[in-house]
């Protein structure tokens, strides 16, 4: 008997993810709020740990998100060389350990911030007209 009130879906390509819209502005004011910290009011190494974990998995959603943006533009084309330069080094960023640092953190807020840019161009550029 299947009592499971589940379902599972199977994604691979984050089809799915890519057209879920982002939450941007409460993930805008965490990053804001992430990046003017200074040294006065540190936290506990597990609360960094927690909203790293928390900008990481937006990230992914992001990198998700310009892949599938850049994909219909032409190969050559400058925003989506762009966007594959971006992809890269959040890809790098985003498989390093996680450390309960404000300096983690913070890293992970300029990555998000500097997703959000690329993906804002990549909207703007659109796809290519026929």
């Amino acid at each position: 008997m299947h009592t499971s009130k589940h379902t599972i879906l199977h994604d691979p390509d984050a089809l799915i993810e890519a057209q879920l819209p982002p939450h941007r502005t409460p993930y805008e004011n965490l990053v804001n709020a992430v990046l003017a910290w200074t040294d006065n009011n540190p936290l506990e190494a597990r609360d960094y740990e927690q909203i790293s974990l928390q900008l990481n998995a937006h990230a992914r959603a992001l990198a998700t998100r310009i892949q599938h943006a850049a994909h219909p533009l032409p190969e050559d084309s400058g925003p989506r060389e762009l966007a594959h330069l971006v992809l890269n080094e959040a890809h790098t960023l985003l498989a390093s350990p996680i450390e309960g640092t404000a300096h983690c953190v913070q890293t992970r807020a300029h990555l998000i911030r500097a997703l959000y840019e690329r993906l804002d161009r990549l909207e703007v550029a659109g796809p290519p007209t026929a």
